[in-house]
């Protein structure tokens, strides 16, 4: 791995970090308590079963961009060529693939949910809530516009990987690692 693309990779990672753990705490500590016909009602991430989905992958998307921060920055700083086993280039590629792929899977899936929520829908007879709730709305479309954020950060990272995995293949022969030495 080079040392310039291992600082990029280590850079893009922190933050993409930093953004899902601010996605997981808009979320995760979004609530507000309305007066509705007589009761108190207080609305939650908990409500949407789409939203609790969200702040668990978010979260382990972090901790996962976390602990691949750590070979990122071990790789960058102290000149050490992590990236050349070839079996270790391949997870890190299918980690990092999996990874953004769920995230966005479930950034939309909660986004989806929430265009349910703004709107309802007549047909199932589900009211609208963010008429009610409107701070607990806008949080959480500021939450789902950074874990949009958050996936192209690890988009990027994932074009990284990919490079420094197909950097390991010869140009000339399909599929044949470059020669040692």
């Amino acid at each position: 791995m080079k040392h310039g693309t291992a600082k990029t990779e280590a850079f893009l990672r922190l933050c993409a970090v930093l953004v899902l753990l601010l996605t997981a705490c808009l979320v995760g500590f979004d609530s507000q308590t309305k007066y509705v016909i007589f009761i108190y009602r207080k609305a939650t991430f908990r409500d949407l079963k789409a939203l609790l989905v969200l702040v668990y992958v978010v979260s382990v998307a972090a901790g996962y961009n976390l602990l691949q921060l750590g070979k990122c920055s071990k790789s960058a700083w102290y000149k050490e060529n992590l990236g050349s086993n070839i079996y270790v280039a391949w997870l890190c590629f299918l980690l990092d693939q999996v990874a953004v792929y769920v995230t966005f899977g479930a950034n939309s899936a909660a986004l989806e949910a929430s265009v349910l929520a703004i709107k309802g829908a007549q047909e199932f007879q589900w009211m609208k809530l963010c008429n009610k709730y409107t701070r607990f709305c806008f949080q959480i479309g500021g939450a789902l516009a950074c874990g949009y954020v958050a996936c192209i950060l690890m988009a990027w990272i994932s074009l990284i990987s990919a490079f420094n995995l197909f950097r390991l293949y010869s140009p000339k022969q399909f599929l044949l690692l470059k020669r040692r030495g």
